[in-house]
């Protein structure tokens, strides 16, 4: 009987301990749909939900004041699937540089830019089922993730 009680003191004692985890890491007072990390911030895409193609929104340093303008970021933008398989690597599509390749290990300098997922599997026609994804942009090593849901 005693024992029956325990996993609800634990879930309860941890949950009171999570606030505190939060705010050493950083990540209360973050405002939905924007993910902010040092050097970067990965926005909501748009349309969320969307039917096939979406837009994924992203900014490389701390625009417009740019005070490192010669450093280059070295940014990768992937699609994952629940079972955190690679999906698709979008296309860059707004910004002032390298616009029509895929952003994988892509140099950009700081700036606001913009990447389009047509829905496709990896470079082929195949259209991704409906369901949730998830976009992870990777900017020198650091990450951030969002979620995204495609539906039919």
């Amino acid at each position: 009987m005693k024992l029956r009680w325990a996993a609800p003191f634990v879930v309860l004692a941890l949950g009171a301990l999570m606030p505190a985890v939060a705010v050493a890491q950083g990540t209360v007072g973050t405002f939905p749909g924007h993910e902010r990390s040092p050097g970067f911030e990965l926005g909501q895409n748009f349309p969320n939900p969307f039917n096939p193609a979406t837009t994924i929104p992203f900014t490389i340093g701390d625009p417009p004041a740019c005070t490192d303008s010669g450093h280059e970021y070295h940014v990768t933008l992937r699609i994952y699937n629940v079972l955190t398989q690679v999906v698709a690597i979008p296309i860059l599509q707004g910004g002032d540089e390298a616009i029509g390749q895929q952003v994988t290990n892509l140099p950009l300098h700081c700036g606001t830019y913009t990447a389009y997922w047509s829905g496709n599997y990896l470079s082929t026609a195949v259209q991704a089922p409906a369901g949730v994804y998830y976009v992870s942009l990777e900017v020198d090593g650091q990450s951030a993730v969002k979620k995204m849901v495609m539906s039919k």
